[in-house]
C-alpha cells in the first residue's frame, strides 16, 4: 500500500465510488474537484496494487495560523479496519505541521465516524444543531497535536 498526494486525475476514480462507499447516501456533492487541484499538498490517496482504496481531503486554515481542517475521508468498505484511515490521518498530520490543531466535522448519526475520531485522539468540541443550515446537525471535532 502506498500513500501519495491527490492529483486532479484521481478525482474521477474517487467521485465514482463515494456514494457507494457511503452505502448509497448521496455524498458526491460534498466533494468538489477543487480539493484535488488546489489542496494537493494536504489531500491524499492510498493505493493498493494501483487501485485507490482510501482518500483524505483537507487543508490548512487560511484564517487561523495554528489550525488545519479535514474535510472528507473515505475508505473502501471492504478494506475498513485495516488501518487505512489512520494512515491517511497520520500523513495529513505530518503535512500540516507545525499546525497544532486539527478540526473535522461529522454527522451525529455517523456513530462509527465519531468513535473513529475519538480513537485517534479527537475530542467532541460541541454538537451544533444548525451547523450546515437549518436542521443540519453536526458534531464538531478537534485534535490538539503534540
Amino acid at each position: 500500500m502506498h500513500i501519495r498526494q491527490a492529483d486532479p486525475s484521481d478525482y474521477a476514480s474517487v467521485i465514482g465510488v463515494v456514494d457507494q462507499w457511503w452505502g448509497g447516501r448521496p455524498m458526491a456533492a460534498m466533494l468538489p474537484k477543487l480539493f484535488f487541484v488546489h489542496f494537493r499538498d494536504t489531500s491524499f490517496v492510498l493505493e493498493d496494487e494501483g487501485a485507490i482504496v482510501g482518500f483524505l481531503c483537507g487543508f490548512r486554515s487560511q484564517t487561523y495560523d495554528d489550525e488545519a481542517y479535514i474535510h472528507f475521508v473515505g475508505v473502501d468498505p471492504e478494506r475498513r479496519g485495516a488501518g487505512i484511515a489512520r494512515a491517511l490521518y497520520e500523513r495529513f498530520f505530518e503535512a500540516v505541521a507545525p499546525r497544532t490543531i486539527v478540526r473535522a466535522v461529522t454527522s451525529p448519526v455517523n456513530e462509527g465516524s465519531v468513535a473513529f475520531h475519538r480513537a485517534l485522539g479527537f475530542e467532541v468540541e460541541r454538537v451544533d444543531d444548525d451547523y450546515d443550515g437549518r436542521g443540519e446537525m453536526r458534531v464538531l471535532l478537534v485534535k490538539r497535536l503534540a
